[in-house]
């Protein structure tokens, strides 16, 4: 008889959809590609809220560091709005894309390290 082939199983956070530290990764880069095409920073943030609690403290800092900059951007963005009668809104407009992209590559340096957000629920940088 021969022996079943078994395939060895994956380690957490192996996989890009799975919990980890590559997922960690995917969902920033939806939040940058978000500035060209809209709906993936949704779908950046649906894979933070799904996979919160699910990983390791490292990753759960950065999902709610994820989390959080979709919910501040979005306030951001919705006063810029309204501050668009006035003109000032196009400059807070730049600075919240600014804020984001800081935001991001702050994420992205620190699970390259494999650090967690010192203070995830900050609203500063």
């Amino acid at each position: 008889m021969s022996e079943p082939i078994t395939t060895p199983p994956a380690s957490q956070g192996d996989s890009w959809l799975e919990p980890g530290a590559n997922n960690v990764k995917l969902i920033y880069i939806c939040y940058i590609v978000g500035f060209f095409i809209g709906i993936s920073t949704l779908v950046g943030v649906v894979f933070a809220y799904i996979n919160r609690g699910r990983a390791g403290p490292v990753a759960d800092s950065h999902y709610t560091w994820a989390i959080r900059t979709f919910w501040i951007a979005i306030l951001f963005g919705f006063i810029s709005l309204l501050l668009m009668i006035v003109a000032i809104g196009f400059l807070t407009a730049i600075a919240t894309v600014v804020w984001v992209v800081v935001r991001v590559v702050i994420g992205l340096q620190a699970i390259g390290r494999g650090e967690p957000i010192k203070n995830p629920t900050s609203w500063m940088i």
